[in-house]
């Protein structure tokens, strides 16, 4: 018997074949874990799922990775849908994957929880970068469905609490693919043409799918862009979006948004009394001091009597002239008797009264005055001044006197 022989194309067709007519290899769900992921320019995922015995080698190609709402990464652990069959070319079977889940998690919420750290990490989300609210927003946007219930809420409430305040409706979808456009749009919008100087950003409640609009990146970088301070009000208390981290203020519903947009006219009416009160009481108080004053002017004597209060400053004035006077003639008395205390001192010590005695002053030529018997020589001219007058000598012996 004659074996057949085939080709490298035929057994690789035939196996393909094979598999592509087993329904367990047609709709398989496979479980393990990401690596070797690699995106390629033309927006096919390759990647190989593992555990601790094996691996299989898979493929998504553009059409089905459109449709994921989370970005693969080294280490994920994941549920793959799809169906397992041969590439001929290489003669490998691998996994033609339609759809991929993190296992555990939704995928959602893992979308949620990476956007969130990118954005994160980019400080879109810091408080330094926050703007104040207008206290008196002269016009507020807000940028949401025109046929859902929460806009009729904050109309309503917005005209009740601050009625002066203008609002302007920007008509959008909320939900759906086309909802993060035209949302983004509308924040670009607003801030482009100075609409408003409030935006709120928002919708009611709904499940997060009905809420993932506000949890859109291009969502996330209008808010973060707008000049326009942004409050974001979407859903329910509980709900919580990327919107609300990235927006200026964050408000549980978009009637709690409405409550935080505007000042409740009835409690600026109280504090507006309450001042009123607080300024008449003081200009009341300042009016009575003011009067007081003048009774008190009115009662002076040189209003009553101008001549009389002259008359008054005028003696006054001459008693503290006399005072001057008296205190300057005593300092005067005071200084000449010192004075006269320093001469009679100054003149007992003076030479000249010792001369006016009978003694005489000695002095050698050059001035010096001779105080010793040492400081004269036999020979030596010297000048003796008397009370009436001088004259000059020679010294003829010198003779040192023995005690």
């Amino acid at each position: 018997m004659t074996q057949q022989v085939i080709t490298v194309t035929q057994i690789n067709e035939y196996i393909r074949a094979m598999m592509d007519a087993d329904r367990l290899l047609n709709n398989v769900a496979i479980k393990g874990e990401i690596s070797n992921y690699k995106l390629y320019p033309s927006g096919h995922h390759y990647f190989t799922i593992k555990d601790e015995g094996g691996a299989l080698r898979c493929v998504m190609f553009k059409s089905n990775a459109q449709r994921l709402r989370f970005r693969p990464e080294n280490g994920m652990k994941v549920i793959a849908i799809g169906k397992i069959s041969v590439f001929p070319r290489d003669g490998a079977y691998q996994l033609y994957c339609t759809g991929l889940t993190i296992d555990g998690v939704g995928d959602l919420y893992a979308a949620f929880e990476q956007l969130k750290a990118k954005l994160q990490a980019e400080g879109l989300f810091d408080s330094a970068h926050k703007k104040a609210l207008p206290v008196f927003p002269g016009t507020i946007g807000i940028i949401t469905s025109p046929a859902g219930a929460a806009v009729h809420d904050m109309l309503r409430i917005l005209n009740k609490r601050y009625p002066p305040s203008r609002v302007r409706l920007l008509p959008v979808r909320v939900q759906g693919a086309e909802a993060p456009a035209e949302i983004a749009g509308a924040i670009r919008y607003a801030n482009y043409y100075r609409l408003a100087d409030l935006l709120i950003v928002g919708r009611g409640g709904g499940s997060i799918e009905d809420l993932w609009a506000f949890n859109d990146e291009q969502v996330a970088r209008a808010i973060y862009a707008s000049d326009i301070p942004v409050i974001s009000a979407v859903g329910h208390e509980p709900d919580v979006t990327i919107s609300d981290f990235v927006a200026d203020l964050r408000a549980a519903t978009p009637s709690n948004a409405a409550e935080l947009a505007v000042p409740d006219r009835d409690v600026l009416r109280q504090t507006l009394d309450g001042n009123f009160a607080t300024m008449v009481t003081a200009m009341s108080r300042q009016i009575g001091n003011c009067r007081k004053h003048l009774q008190m002017l009115s009662e002076c004597a040189a209003l009553q009597s101008p001549e009389g209060y002259l008359q008054q400053r005028r003696k006054s004035l001459e008693l503290l002239r006399n005072r001057l006077l008296s205190s300057q003639n005593h300092l005067l008395g005071q200084k000449n008797q010192r004075y006269i205390g320093l001469t009679a001192k100054l003149d007992a010590m003076s030479p000249l009264k010792v001369l006016s005695r009978g003694y005489a002053l000695t002095q050698r030529e050059d001035g010096v005055l001779i105080r010793e018997i040492a400081h004269v020589h036999c020979g030596d001219r010297v000048c003796i001044t008397l009370a009436d007058g001088r004259f000059k000598a020679t010294v003829e012996e010198v003779k040192e006197q023995t005690l």
